[in-house]
């Protein structure tokens, strides 16, 4: 199963989304701008240079196709690094006040 979501601005991407659950630790904006930018660079596209002439407009037009389970695995892995930098913190905490 997939999530369809607008593509947001990355303000409204900070504000709604956490970043664990971002590809790449990249907006969805910032990333589809980059490729719109790298094929009108490789190609010419007309259309694509419109696209980034009138971003703001454009940018509502697309959609992002999210795998349900790949953003469940992208939290699972933040939630996993999370807890692992938390840890030597809670190790060292202890070992000071045993001593």
């Amino acid at each position: 199963m997939v999530s369809m979501e607008p593509v947001l601005s990355i303000k409204e991407q900070e504000a709604q989304i956490d970043k664990a659950v971002w590809h790449h630790g990249q907006s969805d904006e910032a990333q589809l701008r980059k490729l719109l930018e790298d094929h009108n660079r490789w190609t010419g596209s007309k259309r694509a240079r419109e696209l980034l002439d009138q971003w703001d407009s454009a940018r509502s037009k697309f959609v992002k196709v999210f795998p349900l389970e790949y953003k469940r695995a992208l939290g699972e892995i933040h939630a996993k690094k999370s807890a692992a930098a938390i840890a030597p913190a809670a190790a060292k905490t202890k070992s000071s006040a045993a001593v």
